[in-house]
């Protein structure tokens, strides 16, 4: 038996999106003799997305799980802890909160829940019943963070997590793979159909609600009618998959804007297409540490984003980019034409951005912190009798 400790990563669905990018990082960069991994879906899981896995010996399960309460997957979850024996079992969002009862029923000794960002059909945190469920849940887990300072108050002042249980844990990102793009350096060509001379207002995200796209393409119509000599020019990027994207397709032809809108669903190399964009743009109406606007930053973008949740902890306003407020395309469209009149501003705000990244945003610190959030909830020695279960201390 192997006696280096478990943890079981309790995810709703593993596909391309920031939270999963970043659990997988931390998967594959967390040192193999302090913790195994295994990830489980309560629904299922993208294969090509669960190839970004590389780290050995890492099994994905998937449960299937029907809408609604589905005792089924509570019952199947529960064998499925008794057979893998995790020393820790860490659920993500409120997708997954409902099930460290079950994770206590079946051994598991240590339970954590994390706060990513609040529901898409909920972005303010409002819905009673999902609060309720978070406070009911809160005692069946030895640790509630969140990923944001703005998360975290929420998660204390709304639903009552003691400061025993609370951390704020920050994304990370890795500086090396979203790095700016190098004097002379050709965009790559299947990264995006725009030319040099254009001028790219880009963002990267998931195409739901919460996300408000709406807003940026009614923003960047608003950019246009502002800027009728850089009409040209102007180009907007929306990459990423979701249930609103035929909605926002349809959005952009009724605009007129097909052939200045670029639409690709869902890519894998973000990186690149970020190389090519010169400023980044985030309409959330809610956010945790967006991991979207730190991968832009560490590429050198200034970033213009909504002030909600932990968006203003990451950009300074008019250091490394600006802020607005949600749901106001007419504000997003001011903001968006001061990087348009002033490339130098861009530029300026862009390499300050990429040094807070370095500064406070390393993947080392993001993989250390969650490390030491495991060590300190796990006791330092693991036993190593044959067939025994870490001990964890309460």
């Amino acid at each position: 038996m192997n006696d280096t400790p478990l943890i079981v990563h309790l995810i709703y669905r593993l596909d391309f999106g920031g939270l999963e990018s970043l659990m997988v990082e931390r998967i594959n960069r967390m040192p193999a003799e302090r913790y195994r991994h295994a990830v489980v879906c309560l629904t299922d899981y993208n294969p090509a997305f669960a190839q970004k896995i590389t780290r050995a010996g890492v099994t994905i399960h998937a449960l299937h799980k029907q809408p609604g309460l589905s005792l089924a997957t509570h019952a199947a979850l529960w064998r499925l802890l008794r057979e893998l024996r995790p020393a820790v079992l860490h659920s993500y969002n409120l997708s997954a909160i409902e099930y460290a009862p079950v994770a206590l029923a079946a051994g598991v000794p240590v339970r954590v829940n994390g706060a990513h960002g609040r529901d898409a059909d909920d972005p303010e945190g409002k819905n009673r019943k999902h609060n309720l469920l978070r406070r009911l849940m809160v005692p069946f887990y030895h640790c509630c963070y969140a990923n944001s300072a703005a998360m975290e108050d929420w998660n204390r002042d709304v639903i009552g997590v003691p400061a025993r249980k609370s951390r704020m844990l920050a994304n990370g990102i890795d500086a090396e793979r979203f790095r700016p793009r190098a004097h002379g350096e050709a965009i790559v060509a299947s990264a995006q159909p725009f030319g040099p001379g254009h001028v790219v207002i880009g963002t990267v995200g998931r195409i739901q609600a919460v996300k408000d796209h709406a807003t940026l393409v009614e923003a960047f119509a608003l950019l246009r009618q502002r800027l009728p000599r850089h009409t040209a020019l102007l180009r907007l990027a929306i990459v990423g998959d979701g249930p609103l994207l035929q909605r926002l397709r349809d959005r952009v032809a009724a605009l007129e804007l097909t052939d200045v809108v670029w639409l690709p669903g869902a890519r894998t190399d973000v990186a690149d297409i970020l190389r090519g964009f010169d400023i980044f743009a985030m309409s959330s109406i809610a956010e945790g540490t967006p991991g979207s606007a730190l991968e832009a930053m560490a590429t050198a973008l200034p970033v213009v984003g909504t002030r909600v949740g932990g968006i203003p902890e990451v950009i300074a306003n008019g250091s490394t980019g600006f802020l607005v407020p949600p749901s106001d395309a007419a504000a997003l469209a001011a903001a968006l034409e001061q990087y348009v009149l002033s490339p130098e501003l861009a530029a300026q705000h862009g390499a300050a951005g990429r040094e807070r990244v370095l500064r406070k945003y390393s993947m080392a610190a993001m993989v250390a912190a969650y490390q030491d959030m495991y060590d300190s909830l796990c006791e330092r020695k693991i036993k190593t009798k044959k067939g025994a279960v870490p001990s964890c201390v309460e």
